[in-house]
């Protein structure tokens, strides 16, 4: 799993980040989200506020997004919160990112649904291709995290690549994925299974085979 440790308050994490603050269309956004919540309650808004900031940074860096402390101290402040309470947040969420994150952060599901289905091949290939986990890749494309269930059991295995799901997956077909990013295209989300559209059987239902087409009524058959 991932390490969920801030990354270290040194005098230059300070130089670059220490000065953060919301562009005017992402404070506007902010106190959208805090208009939210009832009087009193303006602190319930620290989930979108620290995504907000998490974009925000990977805008400005050309990256997913992660979340240096400064930038976590910002939102405390805009939110009149403890920065403990933030990071405390900050670090429960796996959607957050604690340390330098690549341009595509490819979380890889391990849980047991996905592991049966072939995870560890899923793995195998992100480190073909010079993937480290917690890491950047040398060419500042990829960082790898190994995830616990992301919800997706039926379409195993699975990866999320920032905010899109890749399900059904084979070494081969997450390559075809990871090109067509690395190319600056955008890859079909959801099932990469030829002829599947969602979650619905993998070659076609075995049983009710007559409500395919139309509301069959089967009480009469019980």
């Amino acid at each position: 799993m991932a390490d969920r440790n801030p990354a270290p308050d040194t005098p230059e994490l300070r130089e670059r980040w220490g000065a953060f603050a919301f562009t005017d269309e992402n404070r506007a956004r902010a106190d959208r989200h805090i208009a939210k919540y009832p009087e009193g309650r303006q602190r319930s808004a620290v989930m979108p506020l620290l995504d907000l900031a998490q974009r925000q940074v990977g805008e400005e860096t050309g990256t997913q997004g992660w979340l240096p402390l400064p930038v976590i101290e910002y939102v405390a402040d805009y939110l009149d919160m403890p920065v403990i309470r933030v990071l405390e947040v900050a670090s429960f969420y796996f959607m957050y990112n604690l340390v330098p994150v690549g341009k595509f952060h490819v979380q890889v599901c391990g849980t047991t649904p996905c592991m049966l289905r072939g995870s560890d091949d899923i793995i195998a290939a992100c480190k073909k291709r010079g993937m480290v986990k917690g890491g950047v890749s040398e060419d500042g494309l990829w960082t790898l995290t190994e995830v616990e269930c992301m919800g997706n059991c039926a379409t195993a295995p699975m990866v999320q690549i920032n905010d899109g799901n890749y399900e059904d997956l084979t070494p081969e077909r997450l390559d075809a994925v990871l090109d067509a990013l690395a190319a600056g295209e955008q890859p079909r989300e959801g099932t990469q299974e030829p002829g599947r559209h969602t979650s619905e059987p993998s070659g076609g239902p075995t049983t009710l085979r007559d409500m395919v087409d139309a509301n069959h009524d089967y009480r009469g058959e019980w």
